[in-house]
């Protein structure tokens, strides 16, 4: 089989096609065949040796994707073959609150990735994904799609009525704001391009900023809810929007974070501002299985559709995360096998 890896270094000029033997599922696993992936930020951090620079190489790169069931271990019992399968981000965090060992099952770092054309997974860390998604749509699910539910279902608790600030318009971000609706709150959503901002109106989002011709978009955002502030802030940016968010925070309520996209350490933080709107900081590392499922059991409910800016065939994958390293798109980039 095909396989792309990051080899002899880091760096996207590093990642190339490999051939390897197709792995064969042991006691309790699946065979799986790739149908699609997609990206996130962190597989360009985990190519860049951002996240761990002692990786050790040859390694096949991305968390996310959906294949086909070809194959069963001995004593498999949640899957039949021909089934369509997404694995779950943590593959040991099946409920419950994390804990530290599981940091050490994570699919595309440490754990090999899914950047292949056949994988082999256990069955606890694989669900079932919803029969109306395409597979570009499925593979979006484990990360993106899981994280913003996390944010705003799990820990947010947001209900209708309630104002979610959400920044950005990658798959985190849109996914945000299509919870956030399916719970009746009002969406504000803050972008650079005014063009990205016109396609979030149209999925729902109910007032937009654009916080690069408004850069104090705080004070906006505290206009638009007549000064009470947002109950949740999706924070994406980091460093350069945290304090922002703060700002922009209804007393009570809450900031999760999620974002490094400008850096993952925070100068003068306003520590003053959070004690006087007795903010809560929860930071989001994905979701377990348990999220996984509940979250999928809303989408095949309300026949909602995840939003995929581009799809490149498994030839391509180079030009994949290159396109997704500029930072242009709206939503999900995707590969298909």
């Amino acid at each position: 089989m095909k396989v792309y890896a990051i080899q002899n270094g880091f760096g996207l000029d590093h990642v190339r096609p490999l051939e390897r033997q197709i792995p064969v599922p042991g006691t309790g696993e699946l065979l799986i065949k790739m149908r699609a992936v997609s990206l996130n930020s962190r597989d360009l951090g985990v190519i860049d040796g951002f996240y761990n620079p002692h990786l050790k190489l040859p390694f096949i790169p991305v968390s996310d994707g959906v294949g086909e069931v070809i194959g069963l271990g001995e004593n498999v019992t949640r899957f039949k073959l021909g089934q369509r399968v997404s694995g779950i981000f943590t593959q040991s965090w099946i409920s419950g609150e994390p804990t530290q060992e599981g940091w050490v099952s994570t699919l595309g770092n440490p754990l090999d990735g899914l950047l292949a054309e056949y994988v082999v997974l256990p069955e606890q860390g694989l669900v079932h994904v919803p029969d109306h998604l395409s597979d570009e749509e499925a593979a979006a699910l484990a990360c993106a799609g899981v994280t913003a539910w996390h944010a705003v279902v799990e820990e947010g608790k947001v209900k209708s009525g309630d104002t979610v600030l959400v920044q950005g318009t990658g798959g985190v971000s849109l996914f945000a704001l299509q919870f956030a609706k399916l719970h009746g709150a009002n969406v504000i959503l803050t972008s650079s391009s005014d063009d990205k901002l016109e396609r979030a109106k149209a999925l729902g989002a109910d007032q937009v900023i654009n916080y690069k011709k408004t850069p104090e978009w705080d004070k906006v955002a505290l206009e638009l809810t007549h000064g009470r502030g947002a109950d949740l802030v999706v924070d994406l940016g980091g460093a350069a929007t945290l304090n922002r968010s703060l700002q922009a925070l209804r007393v009570g309520g809450q900031i999760s974070i999620i974002g490094i996209l400008s850096g993952a350490s925070v100068e003068n933080f306003d520590i003053i501002a959070a004690i006087l709107r007795k903010a809560r900081l929860q930071a989001i590392n994905v979701g377990s299985r348990d999220m996984f499922e509940s979250m999928n059991r809303a989408i095949a409910q309300n026949a909602l559709h995840p939003v995929i800016d581009r799809v490149f065939p498994f030839e391509q994958s180079v030009d994949a995360l290159r396109y997704l390293s500029k930072g242009a798109h709206f939503g999900k980039v995707c590969i298909t096998f």
